[in-house]
Parts: structure tokens; sequence; C-alpha cells
């Protein structure tokens, strides 16, 4: 017997399709359905959604516009009015049916949450409001997550730093962020609040953990603090305690430890510097 194939199409009543007079009674046939496409990754997911005031605003309350709004529609060629109402169930004027009641839209302390279940209004802030990405945004919860991991991610390295560091290195980072407190802190009180220090800013913990001056300025000050140097009153000079032999003067508008860790670098601040180091242990 002859065996034929029908491709069944889209929206087609497969049925009907078998049974047409064209095949006969008796003729085997093999129906081929082709596989249902695959939803895009883009497509519409129902979720409580977020919404926010950009440019850090946070009135009391704000409201958006819910009528007057056009929308270009490519598939129907045509801009369409599009209207925020509580009992209809599009946003188009042209499917609406019977009477509008109509709706507001309003931000408190600059943010507005809209659960799942009022898929209009989503769409509305979504995809049709002409005020968004201008007035408001809406909030992308992989975004936010991305950035929640980054932030936890730089405070494991932070803490990790922290917890392997070297005694005179943390002093040398917890000079910089208290000041001369830090002489007056036992090791176990220095090591806690480098920790602490690590895990509240991060950031800041590992910038000053990869500045080379940074050790270089806390050799100046526990060399102050020990008369193995002196600073003048006015900030302008460093000389040997000892001698009061000069050693360098501090450029204009510049931090006297700042200039001196910047000295310490060059063939002569060396040479000071491996002295002060020897005099400090």
């Amino acid at each position: 017997m002859a065996k034929k194939q029908v491709k069944a199409k889209a929206k087609v009543n497969v049925t009907e399709e078998v049974t047409k007079s064209t095949l006969a009674a008796n003729e085997m046939v093999d129906v081929i359905i082709e596989p249902k496409k695959i939803k895009s990754k883009n497509s519409w997911e129902i979720k409580d959604r977020f919404y926010y005031l950009t440019g850090n605003k946070s009135p009391l309350s704000l409201r958006l516009k819910t009528s007057g709004m056009f929308y270009f529609d490519k598939e129907a060629g045509y801009e369409r009015e599009v209207l925020y109402t509580r009992n209809q169930k599009t946003l188009f004027v042209d499917e609406m049916q019977g009477q509008r009641q109509l709706a507001q839209i309003v931000f408190s302390n600059g943010t507005l949450m809209v659960p799942k279940n009022m898929q209009t209004l989503q769409k509305l802030l979504s995809i049709y409001h002409p005020h968004k990405n201008k007035l408001y945004a809406e909030r992308d919860d992989v975004a936010v997550a991305i950035d929640e991991m980054n932030d936890l991610q730089l405070e494991l390295d932070a803490m990790n730093a922290a917890a392997n560091m070297d005694i005179d290195q943390a002093e040398a980072i917890m000079r910089a962020e208290i000041g001369s407190e830090v002489s007056r802190m036992s090791s176990k009180e220095l090591k806690r609040d480098l920790l602490l220090f690590a895990r509240n800013n991060p950031e800041l913990f590992l910038d000053l953990m990869n500045d080379d001056n940074i050790h270089l300025r806390n050799v100046g000050i526990k060399a102050t603090e020990a008369s193995v140097i002196s600073l003048s009153s006015d900030n302008r000079t460093f000389t040997w305690g000892s001698t009061g032999r000069k050693l360098m003067t501090v450029p204009f508008d510049e931090h006297p430890y700042s200039a001196l860790a910047a000295w310490f670098k060059t063939d002569e601040g060396m040479e000071v510097l491996n002295s002060i180091e020897k005099r400090l242990n």
C-alpha cells in the first residue's frame, strides 16, 4: 500500500487534515508534528516587581500619569492609546469594553511594589509607560543579586587578608584609619579592629593593604613617636631626634607623613629608612 506523509501545520486540526478526500481510505498515513517553539528567555515572567524613582528621589508620595499615553504597536502598525483602569483586563483603549474606572499609580517614599496578581499594572510600568527609565526604573533582581554577590566576595577577600596579616602591616593600616590611638592598643585589640574594618569597609581596606606608602607612613609616625626623628611645629621639616640635623623639607600643601613616605623611596631616604628601622627594632 502506498504510504504518504502529511506535515501538520500550526493551528491545524490533524484529524481533519488526515481525512481529506485526497487520501484514499486504505492509505497509511504518518503524521509528523513539528515540535513547539521553546519560549524565549526574555518572555514575560509572573512575579512580584519593584519600581523606584530615579535620581535618588524619595518624596513622601508621587503620582504617575495613567492616561493620555500612546504606544506604537509594531505588529498592528499604528499608535494605540494606553489607559490604566481598575476594571478592565487590558491597557489598550481599543480593546476595552463597558465603563472605565480610572486608577492611580502612587510611589511612596520613592518606591512601589506591585504584586504578581496585578499584571495589568506591571505591564504598564515595565513595558508601555513613557516615563520608564526617565522618572522611574524597575529593579533588576539579577543585577541586584550580582552586586550583592560581588560585595560579599569583596568582604570575604578583605576578611581573609585581615586574618592572615602580620602585626606590622595591620598596625600600618589601622594607623591610617584611626591615627595614633593604635599605639595604645594590644595586639588582640588591633587584630579585632582590623577584622571589623575589613568587614565594614572592605574596598578601602584592600586599597590600603595594596598601598606601598602605608608601611612607610607608619614607620615615619612610629619613629616620630619614639623621638627617633622629629617633625617641626609647623609640619614643614623632619630632623634627627638626637642631633637635630635636617632630613627633609615637606613640600608646600602636602601631608608631612605622605611626603616622608615618598622621600623614603629616594636614594638618600632609603639609607635613612634603614637606619630608622634598625633603631625602632
